[in-house]
């Protein structure tokens, strides 16, 4: 257990092992945050998995009796927040849940949808927005931010201590021995805090400025995500902040992403060719082989670049499997405000490259040259053509 602020612990679950978050890689890790609050009426914040339970409880058992917690608050139903709540209640089987109407929903059908005779009884406080509740010498007041990212999601602001436990907003899957942002330096967390961000967060921009706007008003020491590290220095939480409203507005760089796979070398050598004709044009400029890099690093490059070529050759009538599971990625992650350019090489039907544009489209990301499918092995005639794109992805980038 670590104290955060006088009275104030974290007793969460640090995940060394884990490498996949429902498909998003996480090579460092993760934490499940849990927040212990000493008062009157004890209070923790949300739980962990259910397989960090009895780290969790030891953590509680150096602060407090179990018994004695008051309050559970559940501001996320998600099971890496939520999974240990049953757990924990045998515990204290007067402790009350606080939940969002929705969360409540949520719960009853996560954990208590049991035949009647071996279904569990928990006691539910259900808070509507704005709503406060007393722990003794400080309050918490909760503000519903409905699809950050579930129906039921709700972060907690305690006043008195200006800490703002935010469920998982500002949050990164990273595992550290260190507690606090600062302690494991800012670029570090910012990368793992824009990953995160990208990957489940990117849909949901206009209830993310709805939420930033209702928070807005509140005077922050302290934010506390439910994965990862706390922010506490002021000036780290005015740029996660305003990288919040960035990424949620949909701005990008000024920069373009070249994505590939390639099967007989030929669509990489496009990607290739590319990459030098906008290298030489000053262009900053990423290259990205699906082969070797994880859908979910991609989408990272995708979320901080304006322009997004996308490359394949064909197979079967189709693109190649890599590049179609990061298309269903992307269209399910929608970024906004993007350009994109599609290429790649065929043996002798290019029918399979209306499913590359399509989901580009569907993606939100607009044309910004003709796509360039070349037979085979591309000669140098077609490959210089590329020249062309690469003028039209400068020209854009440089506002013209």
């Amino acid at each position: 257990m670590v104290e955060i602020k006088k009275g104030i612990y974290w007793t969460g679950y640090i995940d060394w092992d884990l490498r996949n978050f429902h498909g998003y890689s996480t090579p460092s890790g993760s934490t499940y945050n849990a927040y212990l609050i000493l008062d009157e009426k004890p209070t923790l914040i949300d739980t962990v998995k259910y397989y960090g339970f009895e780290q969790m409880l030891h953590r509680i058992k150096q602060i407090i009796d179990p018994a004695k917690i008051r309050y559970i608050v559940s501001n996320h139903t998600e099971m890496d927040h939520s999974g240990s709540i049953g757990e924990l209640l045998k515990l204290c089987p007067k402790a009350e849940v606080i939940c969002s109407p929705k969360g409540h929903e949520g719960l009853m059908r996560h954990f208590l949808s049991a035949p009647e005779k071996d279904k569990p009884s928990w006691n539910f406080k259900v808070v509507n927005n704005g709503e406060t509740v007393s722990l003794g010498k400080r309050t918490l007041q909760f503000f519903l931010t409905p699809m950050v990212h579930w129906p039921d999601s709700m972060v907690s602001f305690c006043e008195e201590e200006k800490i703002l436990f935010s469920n998982d907003a500002f949050g990164q899957h990273h595992a550290s021995s260190q507690r606090f942002v600062d302690e494991a330096g800012l670029d570090i967390i910012l990368k793992e805090a824009a990953k995160y961000y990208a990957n489940i967060v990117m849909p949901y921009g206009p209830q993310v400025l709805k939420a930033l706007e209702a928070l807005g008003t509140l005077k922050l020491e302290m934010i506390c995500p439910s994965h990862g590290l706390i922010w506490r220095e002021k000036t780290d939480i005015q740029k996660i902040v305003s990288l919040y409203q960035k990424w949620a507005n949909y701005e990008s760089d000024v920069k373009a992403v070249i994505i590939y796979d390639t099967m007989w070398h030929s669509t990489e050598k496009m990607a290739l060719k590319l990459y030098e004709l906008l290298d030489v044009k000053g262009v900053d400029v990423k290259l990205v082989n699906l082969k070797d890099t994880h859908i979910s690093d991609a989408m990272t490059e995708v979320m901080s670049s304006r322009v997004v070529c996308i490359g394949s050759p064909i197979l079967n009538n189709r693109v190649l499997p890599a590049v179609g599971g990061f298309l269903t990625y992307l269209k399910g992650l929608k970024p906004k405000n993007r350009f994109g350019f599609a290429f790649g090489s065929y043996g002798w039907a290019k029918v399979g490259f209306k499913e590359l544009e399509q989901a580009l489209e569907e993606a939100g990301i607009k044309a910004i040259a003709d796509a360039k499918y070349f037979q085979y092995v591309p000669a140098k005639s077609e490959l210089d053509s590329l020249n062309e794109t690469a003028d039209k992805i400068k020209q854009l980038l440089d506002g013209k």
